[in-house]
């Protein structure tokens, strides 16, 4: 078997079956097994697999495992020397698959290979490739500046901004769609359970950069990933907001150490209390509801750094 294609499922079935049309559609000349692992969600996932795909495999998890959990089980279950994590929000298109299988097989100091990801109206999603976090490139992420320096070395996207006529190496592969050699993603130990939601691509990614492996970004290889179908359906105010930068502190507590990750809590503090006297005073002057959000929004993550929220969030996130 060539390749297995890994696709973890959360109430996600309506993008879920366009996913696999998809992969049915352009995976001409690969020989692909499909592994479907549901997370608890109990979506009709099964069912519609077992109505459409018979081929493919489908295993339903009792409990939500998690994005690495999940993953890992879906592994388990697995053949190819290859292997594709493909998020259910994603529609492969054209021969983005066998291009990926082809730089992993020409590269063997390959650790992942990632494609060009595409927002649902074709622009291109730049969170597909990016640099291993640090204090200073969370402290002063935001639009404006991204907007305004697109090619500033800390956001690590610059490949994105020009053509290019092969693979390039770069430090962090999204999650949403990543390729690796079997034995490879065996050799630095699956994906860390350590995380249960976010930052597990980034661990990935580091864990093969620390073991001696290259990332590559390949331009040719187009995969259009709507994004946020997973997790919009939750409900929870600010939810993905607030456990991404509990993901990120528990990256940094295992990858950089207990000091570290204290000094980004505490960025964290600084940085949203500023942004939200801002706000705040942006707000006396304009009553606009995009404002309002924002406040919102930064107002949770005040409250993570603080130690407020952090617990309750995690756990919602386990309990879903």
């Amino acid at each position: 078997m060539d390749l297995s294609i890994i696709i973890v499922n959360w109430k996600s079935v309506a993008y879920l079956e366009k996913c696999l049309v998809s992969v049915f559609a352009n995976t001409a000349g690969v020989g692909f097994e499909v592994i479907v692992v549901d997370n608890a969600s109990f979506d009709g996932s099964g069912e519609m697999i077992a109505r459409l795909y018979p081929q493919v495999k489908f295993v339903q998890s009792e409990y939500n495992l998690g994005f690495a959990g999940a993953n890992n089980l879906g592994f388990g279950h697995s053949s190819g020397h290859a292997l594709l994590f493909l998020n259910p929000d994603t529609e492969v298109t054209g021969s983005a698959v066998a291009t990926l299988l082809d730089v992993l097989e020409r590269k063997p100091d390959a650790g992942i290979v990632g494609a060009k990801l595409l927002n649902s109206d074709g622009t291109v999603q730049t969170s597909c490739i990016q640099r291993f976090p640090s204090i200073v490139n969370q402290a002063i992420d935001s639009d404006v500046l991204r907007n305004a320096f697109p090619k500033l070395h800390v956001w690590g996207t610059w490949p994105l901004l020009e053509k290019q006529t092969g693979p390039v190496s770069v430090e962090v592969i999204s999650g949403a769609c990543m390729m690796a050699r079997r034995s490879a993603f065996e050799q630095v130990g699956l994906f860390s359970t350590d995380y249960f939601m976010y930052s597990e691509d980034v661990d990935l990614c580091y864990k093969f950069h620390r073991t001696g492996f290259k990332n590559f970004y390949v331009d040719e290889a187009k995969v259009v990933h709507h994004g946020g179908g997973s997790t919009s359906t939750n409900g929870q105010s600010h939810f993905s907001t607030v456990v991404m930068r509990e993901s990120l502190l528990r990256f940094f507590t295992l990858r950089r150490g207990r000091f570290y990750a204290a000094a980004y809590r505490v960025s964290v503090v600084v940085m949203s209390t500023v942004r939200c006297a801002i706000l705040a005073t942006g707000l006396l002057l304009i009553r606009d509801r995009d404002i309002r959000n924002a406040l919102s929004r930064w107002g949770a993550i005040l409250r993570w750094g603080i130690g407020i929220d952090a617990v309750k969030s995690v756990s919602s996130a386990r309990m879903g």
